[in-house]
């Protein structure tokens, strides 16, 4: 039995997500099934990390045990053949030790979220960024969501059917800049509650458009009330970007 590290690219548009459910695509059993076909057994496929419907990911981590024993470059190129038309892609195979956890092991994790603050509709971009279709002021953005660096208590922008035992978290990073046209969100930290990134950035696009000052973020952060934050950005514009070991 060989244990194979996979960094996996994939458009979460056609899936419920990356979690296996029944009678539902995901990205997991579009993987699983992959691997099982090449492998012909069953085989588990354990992702870094859960993403919500539509969520996009450009270097989502995943590990399986296979008995084939194969080189790296087969395993990513026959998973890729039997993933056929499902919009998902291994970019990197690699052999790692029996005790290796995609999950756990994890010490970061990023998440890019992409904007575009233009008035005519998206036609290339479609699904792939949010359009706000107003000017959106990314440098207050910025400077708002240091506020929420640090460790903290994050009930106000956690979902109310988050299942972690703890709200507090560290967010290690948070940058915001125009890059093109459009304005990019990059999130750094260990590891994130329910929703936690797309509530935020709903927030701070609250800033952004001059609902909110920096003050509205902290008090919404220090009440730890689901109600006092903004709304929720869009999945389609959210990207696990990264993850770390």
């Amino acid at each position: 039995m060989t244990r194979y590290k996979l960094t996996i690219e994939y458009d979460g548009e056609p899936f419920c997500g990356w979690q296996r459910q029944d009678n539902q695509p995901s990205v997991q059993g579009a993987l699983e099934h992959a691997a099982s076909a090449l492998d012909e057994q069953p085989v588990e496929v354990f992702g870094a990390g859960r993403t919500d419907a539509g969520v996009h990911a450009l270097g989502q981590s995943a590990h399986l045990d296979m008995t084939k024993d194969l080189t790296t470059d087969t395993v990513r190129d026959a998973l890729n053949h039997h993933l056929g038309r499902n919009p998902v892609a291994v970019l990197d195979a690699e052999i790692v030790g029996d005790d290796f956890e995609a999950r756990f092991d994890a010490v970061e994790r990023t998440y890019l979220y992409r904007l575009i603050d233009r008035r005519p509709p998206l036609t290339l971009e479609q699904g792939r960024v949010w359009r706000v279709p107003q000017f959106v002021d990314a440098d207050a953005m910025h400077e708002t969501a240091q506020v929420l660096v640090g460790h903290h208590d994050f009930t106000t922008f956690r979902d109310t059917n988050c299942q972690a035992k703890s709200p507090t978290r560290t967010m290690d990073e948070i940058r915001i800049s125009r890059v093109g046209d459009e304005i990019h969100l990059f999130f750094r930290a260990r590891s994130y509650l329910h929703r936690q990134v797309r509530s935020i950035t709903g927030s701070l696009v609250e800033v952004g458009i001059g609902k909110w000052a920096k003050a509205d973020m902290h008090n919404a952060l220090q009440s730890c009330e689901r109600a006092k934050s903004g709304p929720v950005a869009p999945a389609h514009g959210l990207y696990l970007n990264s993850v770390s070991y």
